[in-house]
């Protein structure tokens, strides 16, 4: 894998947990809202802890749309796993929220989950048959392509 690969799997990781975090300050500012009252939901669009955590989180899709494009979903959801452990030191020491011990666990058992993951390819290899009449141009006719 490339350091731009690994760039973009890091870029997932931080976008996504700074972005929640900035979005949780945001709301906690806020207070209650409900979907029922849509002018409570448009008028939390104006508070930049939110404007600024939607931003990261736009970037987060972004950076995940263009992981998927060349690694399995089941490679780069636990590749970006260091994410929740971004998150709950966020948590614990910026929004100054409980994280319990059985939270910690937790954490430690999904990243622990990468080990496993990380071993294998970040690409699922096509079947041999596909593989062989993806480069015949007589299939590409009955598949469609041009």
């Amino acid at each position: 894998m490339t350091f731009r690969k690994y760039l973009v799997l890091a870029g997932v990781a931080l976008f996504g947990s700074v972005g929640d975090s900035l979005l949780s300050r945001g709301m906690k500012e806020m207070g209650n809202i409900s979907v029922a009252h849509l002018q409570d939901v448009i008028l939390a669009v104006r508070n930049p802890w939110i404007v600024g955590g939607i931003l990261l989180l736009l970037a987060f899709f972004a950076a995940y749309m263009t992981a998927l494009s060349w690694a399995d979903l089941t490679y780069v959801l636990p590749a970006t796993s260091i994410g929740y452990v971004l998150l709950a030191l966020i948590a614990k020491f910026v929004l100054h929220e409980q994280v319990t011990a059985g939270r910690w666990l937790g954490i430690v058992l999904i990243t622990a989950g990468v080990g496993f993951v990380a071993g294998g390819p970040a690409l699922t290899p096509s079947p041999p048959h596909e593989a062989a009449t993806e480069s015949d141009p007589e299939m590409a006719g009955v598949r469609g392509e041009s």
